[in-house]
């Protein structure tokens, strides 16, 4: 390790994000489709920039802030991809009047009303995009349902449609390559549907955008869909290997942290890595808050994370019962965990310390969090 450092800390390994960042770019060109990170993730501009660098075409948001941060780093094509609301419309307005190419998200009449109608009033035209619902895990119109022709007539002075989005968060709970595929061909084949119901009723729609890191590799072909977003492809997780499209050799982050003492008669290390440094996020909850891991990233299978306080992470050994813990894991060693939920472990720490590609010192990436 470079330097000591004061723990709990968020580490991220720029060989393993890089090689991430790499897999899903070729995928994506040799789909023959554009690819726009969702940077939620990472809120990273070293990482994003490292993104753009390999061919990504704009980014994808989840907040507002993001698209601030981001804009003013010089990257203006952004897609807001949460359903847009009044109380938001005068920031986006002042993001669009700064000269960023914002596009907003929406799914139903009333709101598509309300931004036609903002736009009109204060002399732009918003780029909207309407969400699609095809799996049924969130939000979003159902493809076939008429309402996406009203939502489309309503896009008119200050409004523009733009096109059609969604997003398979069901293919979290896919854990096999046939129910993957399965699952990014239902994806994409409800959401060309949904385009082609809008363009049957006279609307224009050039974009159809899908996306989900398990379905972007998961997909036979993307037939249709001109452009693919995913996020937590950038560092994977726990929960992306349960679900089988990494292994933790992929995973790019982790949590260190410190040894702080023991509960021997009940085979607990304690450790000063809590639900405060890795989130409460339990993830398919197969590995507790975490899969711990030795100081070098090597996965201690025999050593789970079952439990954790605020500023306490409580260990359970469940190996052989003659190992003497206290001397296995010293007080005052080190500790990795590998996060259940990548977005979320991320959010918990301020910074990323990063184990750089080619040795030296080890450089120190801002995220930013919040609203």
């Amino acid at each position: 390790m470079q330097e000591i450092l004061e723990t709990p800390v968020l580490l991220l390994d720029e060989v393993r994000m890089m090689r991430n960042v790499e897999r899903m770019q070729t995928r994506m060109d040799a789909l023959g489709v554009a690819f726009r990170p969702h940077v939620k993730t990472s809120k990273c501009l070293e990482v994003v920039r490292r993104q753009m660098a390999e061919g990504a075409r704009g980014i994808t948001v989840s907040t507002l802030k993001e698209a601030e941060e981001f804009f003013r780093a010089g990257i203006d094509d952004i897609l807001y991809a949460v359903g847009i609301v009044p109380n938001k419309l005068d920031h986006a307005l002042k993001l669009i009047r700064e000269g960023c190419r914002l596009t907003l998200l929406l799914e139903s009449v009333a709101m598509a009303e309300q931004v036609a109608r903002h736009g009109a009033e204060h002399g732009v035209c918003y780029e909207v995009m309407i969400e699609i619902d095809t799996d049924g895990h969130r939000s979003g119109v159902k493809p076939d349902d008429p309402v996406l022709l009203d939502i489309a007539a309503a896009l008119q002075g200050g409004a523009r449609l733009k096109g059609v989005m969604t997003h398979a968060g069901a293919s979290y709970d896919c854990n096999t390559p046939e129910a993957l595929q399965a699952m990014a061909e239902q994806e994409r084949s409800r959401c060309v549907a949904a385009a082609t119901l809008l363009r049957n009723g006279g609307h224009a729609c050039e974009v159809v955008s899908v996306g989900s890191t398990p379905t972007a590799l998961s997909a036979r072909h993307l037939d249709g869909v001109t452009e693919v977003r995913a996020g937590v492809y950038v560092f994977f997780d726990m929960v992306m290997a349960d679900v089988g499209v990494c292994t933790t050799d992929d995973i790019a982050i982790s949590v260190l942290c410190t040894v702080i003492g023991h509960q021997a008669d009940q085979g607990w290390v304690i450790t000063d890595g809590g639900w405060m440094a890795m989130s409460r996020d339990l993830g398919h909850d197969s590995h507790g808050y975490g899969q711990v891991c030795d100081a070098d990233g090597q996965p201690i299978t025999d050593l789970s994370f079952g439990k954790a306080n605020q500023e306490h992470g409580v260990l359970q050994w469940t190996g052989d019962g003659g190992i003497d813990i206290t001397q296995r894991f010293p007080v005052g060693s080190s500790l990795r965990i590998l996060p259940n939920h990548a977005c979320a472990t991320a959010a918990q720490h301020g910074q990323y310390h990063v184990i750089p590609q080619n040795g030296g010192e080890w450089p120190v990436w801002p995220r930013f969090n919040g609203w």
